[in-house]
């Protein structure tokens, strides 16, 4: 089942990383990009936890916020 719910995370973060991504100014502050950190989040602490962190680190990518190495803890 948990396997079931992460792609199903995970197909929107690909939808957007091939085509919606490729026709947007490269933008994010962080390294890893916000959409890697998001997988990479979701594949190794689950759906629920990976979702919470992948949410969390795109409300800290505005101006304001920080920048940067910011690997999935």
């Amino acid at each position: 089942m948990r396997k079931v719910f992460t792609f199903l995370l995970l197909l929107p973060i690909y939808f957007y990383r091939n085509c919606i991504s490729p026709f947007t100014p490269p933008s994010c502050r962080f390294t890893p990009t916000c959409s890697q950190y998001a997988v990479e989040a979701i594949k190794k602490h689950g759906p629920i936890k990976g979702l919470y962190l992948a949410i969390r680190r795109l409300l800290r990518c505005h101006p304001w916020g920080g920048s940067g190495y910011d690997p999935v803890p």
